[in-house]
Formats: C-alpha cells, sequence, structure tokens
C-alpha cells in the first residue's frame, strides 16, 4: 500500500493516477481502535467525530467522494492509503467494504447514569432498547440501524455482555451507531429502579402469549428489553417488565429475530406517537 500526504493547500483536482499498491496482511492496531468500513459507516464518523480518525483507507475510484475526509487528513497530518481492493479485503476481513476503511479510536459505551441524563425529561416521550444478551454483531448493527431511523434515544446493554460494536456492526448499522448513544450496566446495577424513577414503562418482548404489539397502547416512555437470539430474554427481566408484548403472525416460524423484532416494535411506537401527535395545519 503507497501512504499519500498531498502538500497543503488541498490541490483543486484530485490525481488521476496512483502507483499501485502491494498487497499487505491486516495490520495490527491498539486495541482502543476499530476498523470502521463502508461509505455510510465511515460518512457518520467524520461527520459526527472526526477528531477520533487515525487513518484512511480508500480505493483510488473514492478519492473524489471522499476529498473533504482527505483535506482533514492532510491539515491536521494524519496518514491516508490509496489501496487495491484486495488490500481492503484484508484489512476489514470483508468484501462488504465499499472501497473505504477508517481506523477510528474506539468509543466506550456509556455508564447507564450518564445515559439517562442525556434523556428528555418527563413527561416528554421517550424509547430505549434493552439488549440482553444479544451477541451477532451484525445483528446489533441491524438494531442500531433501526434505531437510529425510528428516532430510539439510547441502547442499554446488559452488565454481562461482551458486545462491542466491530466493523462488522458499524457497517451493518449503516450510520446508525453514530446516531444512538450506548450504554453497558455495572454489575450489581439497579436499573428497574432508575427507570421507574424517569416514569419509563418496561415491556419485554416474549414470542407467545404477550399482548399483541398491534392492541397495546404503547407508553410514550418506554423501554422494549430484546433477547438473545437463541435463548430468548431471562426471566427475570420477564417477570419484573411492567407489560409483555408479542408481535403476532402465521405462526410457521415461532418468531422473528431480534433484529426484525426490532424493526416491528420501534415502528409500531413510532406510529402510535406519530398518531397522538397534534397535525400542523397548513397555511
Amino acid at each position: 500500500m503507497s501512504e499519500r500526504r498531498p502538500p497543503s493547500p488541498w490541490p483543486s483536482t484530485v490525481p488521476s493516477r496512483q502507483v499501485e499498491a502491494p498487497r499487505e496482511a491486516p495490520q495490527r492496531r491498539n486495541n482502543d481502535e476499530v476498523r470502521i468500513y463502508g461509505r455510510n459507516a465511515c460518512q457518520a464518523v467524520f461527520a459526527r467525530r472526526p477528531h477520533d480518525i487515525r487513518k484512511v483507507y480508500l480505493l483510488e475510484s473514492r478519492l473524489g467522494e471522499l476529498k473533504t475526509v482527505l483535506a482533514w487528513c492532510v491539515q491536521r497530518r494524519l496518514g491516508y492509503r490509496v489501496v487495491e481492493g484486495a488490500d481492503l479485503d484484508k484489512l476489514t476481513q470483508s468484501q462488504h467494504h465499499e472501497g473505504v476503511c477508517f481506523e477510528v479510536r474506539r468509543r466506550p459505551p456509556l455508564t447507564f447514569s450518564t445515559l439517562l441524563q442525556l434523556l428528555p425529561a418527563p413527561p416528554k416521550p421517550a424509547l430505549l432498547l434493552w439488549l440482553d444478551g444479544v451477541g451477532n454483531p451484525h445483528n446489533f448493527g441491524a438494531v442500531l440501524r433501526s434505531a437510529a431511523n425510528f428516532g430510539v434515544h439510547g441502547a442499554i446493554l446488559s452488565q454481562d455482555s461482551a458486545l462491542a460494536l466491530s466493523g462488522a456492526a458499524y457497517r451493518v448499522a449503516e450510520g446508525g451507531a453514530e446516531a444512538v448513544p450506548i450504554a453497558q450496566v455495572a454489575a450489581g446495577e439497579d436499573v428497574f429502579g432508575p427507570l421507574r424513577n424517569a416514569e419509563f414503562s418496561v415491556a419485554a418482548t416474549v414470542p407467545r402469549e404477550g399482548e399483541s404489539l398491534y392492541t397495546a397502547r404503547l407508553p410514550r416512555r418506554l423501554v422494549i428489553v430484546l433477547g438473545a437470539e437463541g435463548g430468548g430474554l431471562r426471566q427475570g427481566l420477564i417477570d419484573r417488565a411492567d407489560l409483555h408484548l408479542t408481535i403476532p403472525g402465521s405462526g410457521a416460524v415461532e418468531s422473528l429475530n431480534v433484529a426484525a423484532s426490532a424493526a416491528v416494535l420501534l415502528g409500531e411506537y413510532y406510529r402510535q406517537q406519530q398518531a397522538g401527535a397534534p397535525r400542523r395545519e397548513r397555511g
């Protein structure tokens, strides 16, 4: 791979010819960094926290599209490298990189108490997701994409969750990972007490025998709890929840996976909130 550090000021045209980059194995990086790839994921990082970018890898075909990003790199003496597709395949361990990869400082999860401080105060509506044992990074990314689309105010990870935002999760989230604050519960920390003090209701999602999502009137301040792909929610969480929701279906399969369930649940909450919002009069 050949490193580019063009002179400043940024040239008015992007060079059309580049030296062919040699094939390289993925380089080792610090534990506090993650490789994020995919156009929307990388652009979201640049839009929200460009100071966390450490290095940029891209195909020659992306030079024009990422001109602003590369100018940022030049101004701050950050390296960027024009590489071949096979190099990006190795760097990202994926063929779905869309021609760009950023090495980015990893953003640690918030504390649960910090997340609560960021939320709208009662009685304003607010929506949280609580992920209990979700471990598949692709599902995690898909959940965050839906959460960003429907305006979720934050995601809570259980205290024993080892789930971290990987490059694959960022890629599937399509920028949603930057839009949704993520908090992790500390060992022994009470979650239900502070949530109820903040006037939240907790809804456990169950595959059967819960109230139908489409007949339930969802509280304006709501925490939706989603379980692991295999075992579902822990019984202790189900028992302590204020309501139990089931997504009705044909019965041909037992249930939707966690990412599909999240999209359906969040979409219904959003629909109900929009239906209850005052209508704007046309001027």
